[in-house]
């Protein structure tokens, strides 16, 4: 069995909201929605690879924050071992999508209504738990 992949995921909240992004056509998981990142590449910390995946795929620059929380999924493809970080837009920006077939901005409270991504669903719920309004 190989190593898992490492993977970053960006928890954006703004307002009561999290923004998510769906994956486009022809990637693996394709429709499903995530938190945006990406693969985290040899010499890179995780804090700087999901810098530098955030301007590459949605065109921002963010300050990452706080690790959330660190889990791993099996897919038929491998298993990902995702580590999500609380993330903050620097000035005025909104995404602009590169890779993703559609993004929102979903109120926390509603975030387990979308199709999420099996190795995100864990953050998901702590992200309802921590932050929501329950």
């Amino acid at each position: 069995m190989s190593a898992p992949i490492p993977v970053t995921g960006a928890v954006i909240i703004r307002n009561g909201t999290v923004f998510a992004a769906q994956r486009g056509p022809g990637k693996a998981l394709a429709g499903k929605w995530e938190f945006p990142g990406g693969k985290i590449e040899p010499g890179e910390t995780p804090e700087v690879s999901l810098a530098r995946e955030l301007k590459e795929e949605l065109l921002i620059n963010a300050t990452v924050g706080p690790h959330i929380t660190t889990t791993e999924h099996t897919y038929g493809f491998g298993t990902i071992r995702l580590s999500t970080f609380r993330c903050a837009l620097t000035g005025d920006q909104e995404p602009t999508l590169t890779e993703h077939a559609d993004s929102r901005w979903v109120p926390i409270d509603e975030l387990a209504s979308l199709d999420w991504a099996p190795a995100d669903v864990p953050a998901v719920d702590l992200i309802i738990k921590t932050y929501g309004s329950a």
